[in-house]
């Protein structure tokens, strides 16, 4: 006869869906688990972790977005970093994004809402304003938002970073395999290396910190 653990699990098993199919229409990106995690680390060392959970909403999907960061010098944590963000996704389109970060003590945080007139956008690191309508929150886990602007998932500020494609380079998973993706070189405002499945999922990150640090991300498949 089977323990209760081994009940309870198989239980919480029957609930999770194989697939992720959120309904509207289609958006190229969306992980088929429905969750895109990411350890993090800096000059081959852990220091946190990067993780997007996708939820059906009506005629569409939500993401919740979590970020934690501790560089560590034995016990000590000499930087800290915690977001908090989400997304609202309906009929093909961001409908609304807001996140709220503690950046080593230094509070930072946007809103988006659309409205008839398109997507509004403020933060601490602007005033509101229009965005463009080919701009995204800049979440990375949508290959589109290297066509247009970017809108910093922390303080909302618009961002026009320059992005050139580097062909097909695989992409290094956190359990030390390779999968096939692209990469890109994003730079301007923005610095970093960005790597995308042949279906378009977000599955790789590596840029220098302002230390000079650098740091990758290493997606947990």
């Amino acid at each position: 006869m089977p323990g209760r653990r081994a009940v309870l699990a198989a239980a919480a098993a029957a609930f999770v869906p194989s697939t992720f199919v959120p309904p509207g229409p289609p958006v190229a990106g969306v992980p088929r688990a429905g969750a895109l995690r990411f350890r993090l680390l800096r000059e081959g060392a852990a220091i946190g972790t990067h993780t997007l959970l996708f939820h059906p909403a009506p005629d569409g999907f939500a993401i919740a977005i979590a970020v934690d960061i501790a560089v560590r010098f034995g016990p000590l944590v000499l930087y800290p970093y915690r977001l908090r963000g989400s997304e609202t996704w309906q009929d093909g389109r961001c409908m609304a994004a807001a996140s709220r970060t503690d950046d080593d003590g230094t509070a930072k945080t946007m809103r988006a809402a659309r409205d008839p007139a398109g997507l509004w956008v403020e933060g601490t690191g602007t005033p509101r304003y229009l965005a463009p309508v080919d701009a995204l929150v800049a979440s990375h886990w949508n290959q589109q938002e290297l066509r247009g602007p970017w809108i910093n998932l922390e303080n909302g500020r618009l961002l026009h970073p320059r992005v050139a494609p580097l062909g097909a380079d695989a992409a290094l998973t956190a359990g030390g395999t390779r999968v096939p993706a692209d990469c890109f070189a994003v730079t301007g405002p923005a610095r970093m290396r960005l790597w995308y499945t042949p279906a378009q999922v977000w599955t790789g990150l590596l840029f220098d910190a302002q230390d000079g640090s650098q740091v990758r991300y290493e997606r947990m498949i």
